[in-house]
């Protein structure tokens, strides 16, 4: 975290953390509820990057998986990253962020990496595969919302990665009859064979069977063991980043656990937890700050390895202690945001 007024690092504006706060809103409200715990100094960080993120996602979605899209978005990346980003929001933010929390161009590279696998149509055959999938779309967030905590420990950026990869496992549990809707299929076909389901006809015509809960359950179960990893992790983050980043994996669990209680059927229904369940789970959040670290040293995931060789490869930025500076900071930024909102509503 360097200096605010380092002249190497661009100005974070008011007005573009609001626009990307915005986006967070309402476009993921499990993410946006998670994010209200984690203070000022990495809430306002991790908005502008979820924003970019989103941003990336909406757009080869939008623009229908062309390449074109994803060739945008990469020189996009290349003004972000030289210091000449587009006359937008989320480009403007995400280069203050990049440049103040030495985020390395390569994590933002994997990303745009599993983009391109969608945009391809990539079948994943084992869970090996689909979490090389993971990795690249989510657990490089993971490992940059660790970077933004000022945490760049391997034992705890191995965690923050496996928090990643297990909300995409959930998310892709959830999000099956969708996913099928638009032709995608990301479950292990190998374990569609082995439940005595053929992939190809069941995208074809998708629907709810019992065997296909089994395998959705499996799913689940690989979710739940690296959110059990996370968890461990959440002990290594500053105090008052700790609450968040349980809201995170307590609420993404609990999506899968919803999935459940549906008998696995993301089929014919969306699983959504309900707003008790989630206020019960925030609570739990932000009383659980002290999670066994027992299972801090297990290795990465193997599709996760390329993320923390990314991190290693880029120097620890010298400033990392100036953390009441950048506070200030971005209290300041949430301030003018408000202010801003007040005189909205009041003309």
């Amino acid at each position: 975290m360097s200096d605010p007024h380092d002249t190497a690092c661009p100005p974070l504006l008011a007005a573009d953390l609001a626009a990307c706060r915005a986006s967070l809103a309402s476009n993921s409200r499990t993410f946006h509820a998670a994010s209200l715990l984690l203070p000022p100094a990495v809430r306002a960080p991790a908005t502008v990057l979820y924003g970019f993120c989103r941003l990336a996602d909406d757009t080869v979605d939008v623009e229908g998986g062309r390449r074109l899209a994803l060739t945008q978005l990469r020189r996009r990346l290349d003004g972000v990253f030289d210091g000449r980003p587009q006359p937008v929001a989320a480009d403007r933010a995400l280069a203050a962020v990049v440049a103040r929390f030495a985020i390395p161009r390569a994590l933002l590279d994997l990303l745009m990496e599993g983009l391109a696998w969608d945009v391809e149509g990539r079948d994943y055959e084992t869970l090996d595969a689909l979490q090389d999938y993971a990795a690249r779309v989510a657990g490089t967030v993971g490992a940059m919302m660790s970077l933004l905590m000022g945490v760049r420990d391997p034992a705890a950026l191995a965690r923050a990665t496996d928090l990643g990869v297990a909300m995409q496992l959930s998310n892709i549990a959830r999000d099956v009859g969708e996913d099928a809707a638009m032709g995608r299929l990301y479950l292990p076909r190998q374990w569609l064979r082995e439940a005595g389901m053929d992939p190809s006809a069941w995208l074809a015509e998708p629907r709810f069977e019992p065997a296909l809960a089994g395998v959705v359950q499996r799913l689940l179960d690989a979710a739940d063991a690296l959110y059990a990893r996370a968890a461990a992790g959440v002990a290594s983050l500053p105090l008052a980043c700790r609450p968040g980043i349980n809201a995170a994996r307590l609420l993404y669990a609990a999506v899968g656990h919803e999935v459940v209680r549906a008998g696995g059927d993301s089929v014919s229904r969306r699983a959504v937890v309900p707003g008790r369940r989630k206020g019960v789970l925030l609570l739990r959040a932000a009383l659980s700050l002290r999670p066994s670290r027992r299972l801090l040293q297990q290795p990465a995931l193997a599709a996760c390895q390329p993320l923390l060789a990314a991190v290693a490869a880029v120097p620890t930025p010298r400033s990392t202690h100036k953390v009441d500076v950048v506070i200030d900071l971005f209290e300041r930024l949430e301030r003018q945001e408000r202010q801003a909102a007040w005189a909205r509503s009041t003309a």
